[in-house]
């Protein structure tokens, strides 16, 4: 009996497939979208429990995140195998073609995307190689290195073992990356319904499961806000008013859920820029409920300035005076070019109520005790820590190109240690340094190059969600040469997390004349369906 085969054109050869498996069936649509379903409720999970689960440092923590990731990256792989090849026409926002969209830029992106895709394949790999190809394994019972024998032309680890540990870390949150850029470029139902009966097609400003992961963000972030502003008034030195942790004993040193203050005030610089961002797109729908993103924006604002981290509350001011020219100079371009309006005068309340209200908290409940840290900057900021890098940077010299192996900074520095006296770190305090160390230049350029790829994808998106986005994630970028943001797993998550958005923003369908109408207040809305 003659089996009928559908031909198949995959990376240039033709492959040859039962047409039974190709035939897509009711039950095929139906498991597609109980994985979508799925995805969508693990990434709003972990963008929960990674802040909330004592910000993801224990190994507990980190192994429920790494399982969630790696799941999402089995369900991301079932709903690419269904696409393609069960030739599901899935209901997505990059599935839209529009009749005067810009070519050559949405070109750029997918460039950009697929470029990243090969860049995180090969940071991948690079972690992999480096674990298996190891030149010492470490005991940290035995304080004994045990050396093998490796090919010094490849990448290599100076700690197997650790550096396996990040390599199963980094895939969980490549997975997550990609999954969740792969959910939110999916369209609801609703969006669904309401493009069926559309005459002019196109994306909203913010569709509808980005709204939803954004609402999920902000009520968090409010709530571990608002959780660490009372636990530092009462002075307590328990975590969540429970757990002590056995590093940062005193409460000054602690804040909300981190054991670490810094951590803390580096993880609200990373959101509140995007909550207030999000109030900025979408104010002009006059909606009350929509309000809520600027309370919660001037808490978590607030937050890094209470904490009495003397770096990440520079930085947070920092981001203050740059929003704060985007949208006063956005207000006062408004009403210059449109006159005056109930909801323009409504909106510029809103702005200056975020302003006061996040100076307030800061000054009332962490201006004191951080006025006190600035007078004594000087001792732990420019000798300690310069002390510590200078003592770091053989490790670079030594092992330019692969680096020592991810994850072995904490097990090589001693070795460099010039005497017993000499302060041993876990952490650098300088992600930038580290990652030169570990990784090498070549990790260190394939990670450079991936951000660029995301800067280069996301220039497709709505120009204000560029801006607030692009503060977020520079700002934690400044934060990473004076400390270790990105070694902490809810923190990097939440990098990646971001970085998903604009990259799905970045991948959607827009006119020409979407670029003009952003500018123009009254007209911001991008066509799409009712949100």
């Amino acid at each position: 009996m003659e089996q009928n085969l559908d031909e198949r054109n995959y990376c240039g050869s033709t492959l040859k497939i039962p047409s039974q498996i190709t035939h897509l069936g009711a039950a095929d649509v139906q498991l597609y979208r109980l994985a979508d379903d799925a995805s969508g409720a693990l990434i709003l999970f972990m963008a929960v429990f990674g802040p909330w689960a004592l910000g993801t440092t224990q190994p507990w923590s980190i192994l429920t995140m790494n399982f969630c990731g790696n799941l999402l990256g089995c369900l991301l792989l079932f709903k690419i195998l269904i696409r393609r090849i069960k030739n599901y026409p899935a209901p997505r926002w990059d599935s839209i073609l529009l009749e005067d969209q810009e070519i050559k830029p949405r070109t750029r992106a997918r460039t950009a995307i697929r470029a990243l895709g090969w860049l995180t394949f090969a940071l991948l790999l690079f972690c992999l190689t480096s674990a298996l190809n190891g030149a010492a394994s470490y005991s940290p019972v035995k304080h004994f290195f045990t050396y093998h024998t490796h090919r010094n032309w490849l990448p290599h680890s100076f700690d197997s073992s650790r550096t396996l540990a990040c390599f199963w870390m980094y895939l969980g949150l490549a997975a997550s990356f990609w999954s969740a850029r792969d959910w939110l470029l999916g369209r609801t139902e609703k969006e669904e319904i309401n493009l069926r009966h559309q005459s002019v097609r196109g994306v909203p400003t913010l569709p509808g499961r980005l709204r939803v992961l954004l609402w999920v963000l902000a009520i968090s972030g409010a709530l571990l806000g608002f959780e660490a502003i009372v636990q530092r008034a009462m002075d307590s030195d328990k975590l969540l008013f429970t757990v002590q942790p056995v590093v940062h004993e005193k409460g000054d040193a602690q804040f909300g859920t981190y054991a670490y203050r810094s951590n803390a005030a580096q993880y609200f610089n990373l959101l509140w820029p995007i909550c207030l961002g999000t109030w900025w797109l979408v104010r002009r729908k006059g909606r009350r409920n929509d309000h809520f993103f600027v309370l919660a924006a001037a808490i978590m604002a607030a937050c890094p300035i209470i904490s009495t981290s003397r770096g990440s509350a520079g930085v947070a001011v920092a981001m203050l005076v740059v929003m704060g020219m985007l949208l006063v100079g956005g207000e006062i371009q408004s009403f210059s070019r449109f006159g005056s309006s109930p909801r323009r005068w409504r909106n510029l309340i809103l702005t200056a109520f975020f302003f006061v209200l996040a100076i307030v908290l800061g000054w009332y409940f962490g201006w004191e005790k951080l006025a006190s840290r600035l007078d004594q900057s000087g001792d732990d900021i420019t000798s300690g820590r310069a002390q510590m890098y200078a003592d770091a940077w053989p490790m670079a010299n030594d092992y330019p190109v692969f680096g020592t192996g991810p994850g072995t900074f904490g097990t090589v520095f001693q070795l460099y240690r010039v005497s017993t006296s000499t302060y041993w770190p876990e952490q650098l305090h300088n992600d930038w340094l580290e990652t030169l160390i570990t990784f090498g230049w070549t990790g260190l350029l394939l990670a450079l190059t991936a951000l660029g790829c995301v800067a280069m994808a996301g220039l497709f998106a709505p120009r204000r969600f560029i801006w607030f986005s692009g503060l977020s994630l520079v700002g934690c970028l400044i934060q990473a040469s004076f400390d270790y943001p990105l070694q902490v797993h809810s923190i990097l998550f939440l990098f990646l997390l971001i970085a998903a958005m604009l990259t799905a923003l970045g991948s959607m369908a827009r006119s020409k004349s979407d670029g003009a109408k952003s500018a123009a207040e009254p007209s911001s809305s991008i066509p799409g369906p009712v949100q």
